[in-house]
């Protein structure tokens, strides 16, 4: 490493370090007494940048929000490399203030992790990382990425996480965090990859009536859904409506493919709808937001996950 890019480091990771503690108040050696014993569920979405756990799970957190359950994104890297004109630090601020006021309108809870963008990898230390995370937030339920995807970020977070599914329950590791008494339900969000499987959804959640607060959170991601993050341009940008015009702004959003992805997701899993809403309801349903089950958390019944999802008639 040269030393300039030392330097860049280590005031990144003083930058970073701030916001992560600025976003989760519960102290090292577990969560706080309420958050053991309200009765609500508690559900922890990571993403691999300051816009993935918006993108694929927004609806449904707002969803359990609304119910008084307990949700909170986490962003596994800072996202530093993701603007194609910002500088790594400025990015990195900008881009907690993106995710932070985008959950604010979610009503969730935030989580920026120290780990520079397309830097992070699977290592033991990231596997604590992510176990200690989901111990502190008592996790009743755990999505993430599944770990094949385009961007190594978004894998290896799959994997991070998948690691951690039996790990949480280990008392003898990472001691310093208390154990989970019981394994968290795993879920993978959805994507469009095909392969070593495609996703198939073992559950669906229509979106509708939360619809239009997403598109509200996701335009507070600016650098991301109108500067086309890190694969954008001036060129790029002249396609894009004027700040100034908020209404023209989000007419754009929802015509483009960060959120023209809920529609294919209702259109593409039509059926699964049917089986969780019934026909009538389901032919309805414009907008959704999907999920697996991971095989090694705990695996709940279809009862059973109609209670952890408390969205359906």
């Amino acid at each position: 490493m040269t030393p300039t890019r030392l330097i860049f480091t280590l005031i990144a990771l003083m930058l970073a370090a701030p916001f992560a503690a600025a976003a989760d108040p519960a102290p090292a050696d577990g969560p706080p007494p309420a958050a053991r014993s309200d009765g609500k569920l508690r559900i922890i979405i990571f993403g691999a940048h300051p816009d993935d756990a918006e993108l694929r799970s927004a609806g449904v957190a707002m969803k359990w929000a609304a119910l008084g359950h307990h949700v909170k994104m986490v962003s596994v890297t800072n996202g530093d490399a993701g603007h194609w004109n910002m500088s790594p630090l400025d990015l990195a601020k900008r881009r907690f203030e993106e995710v932070t006021a985008a959950d604010k309108v979610l009503g969730v809870e935030t989580e920026v992790l120290p780990v520079h963008d397309g830097e992070l990898e699977p290592t033991l230390e990231n596997r604590k990382m992510i176990t200690r995370a989901i111990r502190r937030w008592n996790a009743d339920i755990v999505i993430a990425h599944r770990p094949w995807d385009y961007h190594p970020d978004h894998r290896y977070v799959g994997v991070l996480v998948q690691d951690s599914a039996y790990m949480v329950a280990v008392p003898m590791f990472c001691p310093d965090t208390p154990a989970l008494k019981k394994n968290p339900v795993f879920l993978y969000s959805s994507d469009g990859f095909q392969k070593p499987y495609p996703f198939k959804p073992t559950v669906i959640v229509g979106i509708d009536e939360v619809y239009d607060r997403k598109i509200d959170a996701l335009h507070e991601l600016a650098s991301q859904v109108y500067e086309g993050g890190a694969m954008g341009s001036a060129e790029f940008m002249k396609s894009v409506p004027p700040a100034s015009d908020v209404a023209a702004r989000k007419a754009y959003l929802r015509r483009s493919g960060y959120t023209t992805q809920n529609s294919l997701t209702a259109a593409r899993f039509r059926e699964d709808l049917v089986k969780w809403y019934g026909p009538e309801k389901a032919k309805e349903i414009k907008y959704a937001e999907a999920f697996e089950l991971c095989e090694y958390g705990s695996q709940p019944s279809k009862e059973e996950l109609r209670k952890l999802f408390p969205f359906f008639d």
